[in-house]
């Protein structure tokens, strides 16, 4: 009921503010940590509904993150995909930071824009966690595990891994790798050799993920934005149209008057000095 309320008020508002004859160009931001939470929910339900507009030609997606989960990344992914099949044009712009997760996400788009310092790739997956049995043994802890069978408890920090273990989670490590590089090569139209050369977890610049094929043109989000325009065949630099989050009460008073007073920004970037 909500998703379709949301449609109505996005199609009337497309079509009041249409400043072009022939169609309105989305706007969707992945920012930050891509994990399963209501941003997610947000970026997925805002794709949904520019997939179901008519009156929306393309997308612009801006990504600004340094990856996150497996699955939420790869929710993004095949949303974007699904503008694609109802034949909307997809653009992405990277921000500063658009690695791991962040370049899964953007890797189906028809173009991929980033800035030369933009930092990207990182195509790879890790899983870690912490073994605190060393620390246990000293305080005089014991954890006392009932399971099922004997890798229940892979991945406990109450005993050291096993071989076995080691070898399992490996298997898992090596089956999503190679999810993630399929993806890169089928969407990228890259030949599997060279993807696999630079995907060993490295960081790149935008200027070198354009060397290798990785990103398609260096430039702003103008840029992108005038890209994607040529692309849908719109005439100009139509306007933008970005669904609004819906904040409630308190989210409201904590963002306009609150936030600025008791909770000091802080920012995270690649300094050039």
């Amino acid at each position: 009921m909500k998703r379709a309320a949301g449609f109505i008020l996005l199609l009337i508002f497309t079509i009041l503010s249409s400043g072009c004859k022939g169609g309105q160009l989305g706007l969707v931001k992945v920012e930050g940590a891509i994990y399963d939470s209501g941003d997610l929910d947000k970026v997925l339900e805002d794709l949904e509904t520019f997939t179901e507009n008519p009156m929306i030609k393309g997308v612009l997606v801006e990504v600004n993150s340094p990856g996150g989960g497996v699955a939420a990344s790869q929710e993004i992914c095949e949303a974007i995909k699904r503008l694609k099949v109802e034949e909307k044009k997809v653009v992405v712009s990277m921000g500063s930071l658009a690695a791991s997760g962040g370049y899964y996400v953007a890797a189906p788009a028809d173009v991929i824009v980033a800035l030369p310092g933009t930092l990207t790739g990182s195509i790879g997956v890790i899983f870690n966690f912490i073994v605190y049995k060393g620390l246990m043994d000293k305080v005089g802890l014991k954890a006392y595990v009932i399971k099922s069978r004997e890798h229940k408890d892979i991945g406990s920090g109450f005993r050291d891994p096993t071989v076995r273990d080691t070898m399992l989670l490996k298997g898992v490590i090596d089956d999503v790798y190679d999810q993630f590089l399929q993806e890169v090569v089928e969407d990228r139209d890259l030949p599997y050799d060279s993807v696999y050369a630079v995907a060993d977890g490295r960081i790149l610049t935008g200027r070198q993920a354009y060397e290798y094929g990785l990103v398609d043109t260096l430039g702003t989000k103008d840029d992108a934005h005038k890209i994607l325009a040529e692309l849908c065949g719109l005439e100009g630099k139509p306007k933008l149209v970005e669904i609004p989050k819906k904040l409630s009460f308190w989210e409201e008073m904590m963002e306009s008057k609150l936030q600025p007073l008791l909770m000091p920004s802080l920012r995270y970037q690649l300094d050039l000095r």
